[in-house]
């Protein structure tokens, strides 16, 4: 595993080689002294072309618990303000010695551009609706401690399924787990291509939960929509809000997850964001082990 684009080519096993190593570094993020030396003398560039506070933080600190440089892109600041290209730019960085890249872009592909242009390992921390790796992995990661096994565990994503990167990654990974995954929205946000062995799509809320082990709100993205998507965001959260009464249709065990940022009591309600099946600041402390893991199998352990 050189780079993490998406999970083209990947397998259950080396899912869970990277969640077995997510566990020790659960047991390092524990100790008083939360840092270990194996990444020491390497330098990460988090090129971030588009705003993050929970990917861009937690990747940040994942490196430097492991004892790596970090040096951080600001695409605002940069010679892009001027027309440079970001082909140039990767080189440049590249030119400067630093050994892996973590990207956030608003174009598809972006990652695959800079893994090309620079020759260096590269992780997809989003790039604009195709995928967003490794926050599928820290779901998944969430709902293996939650639960153990995933086989056979429904899980109901809820929302702007057309918009979502994350949907998406989570539609290839949770199924290779053995969970079966349903995607739900409104029709107009319910891209038909999504469906596929593990994956069902329907616009009823009510029954996308039924039997669910977990519901996923997701964030409506308006900053990736044309109008004509919805009716009124009164009418959206009327008929999609994930809260307690939607819950109901669950069972006891179910846990509630979003991947952030949430608007609260439009696709989640605040009561149900912070209540006792929320699982959302879980997810936000399971990113920095799971991503320390990815960086580990990339840079040092690829053998393991």
């Amino acid at each position: 595993m050189r780079s993490l684009l998406d999970f083209g080519g990947w397998s259950e096993a080396r899912v869970n080689a990277i969640f077995d190593t997510a566990d020790v570094m659960k047991e390092v993020l524990a100790r008083p002294v939360k840092k270990v030396p194996a990444l020491q003398g390497l330098t990460i560039c988090t090129a971030f072309f588009e705003n993050s506070t929970r990917t861009r933080m937690s990747f940040e600190l994942a490196a430097r618990r492991m004892s790596a440089d970090v040096v951080t892109f600001a695409a605002g600041a940069s010679s892009l303000s001027k027309g440079e290209s970001l082909r140039d730019t990767v080189e440049t960085l590249g030119a400067m010695q630093v050994d892996a890249f973590i990207v956030r872009h608003e174009a598809s592909g972006a990652a695959h551009l800079v893994e090309r242009y620079s020759g260096k390992p590269t992780i997809n921390a989003g790039d604009g609706r195709r995928a967003h790796p490794t926050q599928a992995l820290l779901d998944a990661y969430t709902l293996r401690r939650e639960f153990g096994d995933l086989a056979g565990r429904k899980v109901a994503i809820i929302g702007d399924v057309r918009h979502s990167r994350v949907a998406r990654s989570n539609a290839e990974l949770l199924p290779m787990l053995g969970a079966r995954v349903t995607l739900c929205g409104p029709a107009t946000l319910l891209p038909g291509e999504l469906a596929r062995r593990g994956v069902t799509l329907t616009t009823d809320p009510h029954e996308a939960v039924k039997g669910a082990d977990a519901v996923m709100a997701l964030r409506l993205q308006h900053e990736r929509m044309n109008a004509g998507y919805l009716g009124s965001l009164q009418e959206y959260a009327r008929h999609y809000q994930v809260n307690d009464a939607l819950l109901l249709r669950t069972g006891e065990h179910a846990v509630v997850m979003h991947p952030g940022p949430m608007n609260r009591d439009l696709e989640i309600s605040g009561e149900t964001a912070s209540g006792p099946r929320s699982r959302i600041v879980q997810q936000v402390e399971n990113g920095l082990a799971v991503r320390m893991s990815v960086l580990y199998h990339l840079l040092v352990g690829r053998g393991e």
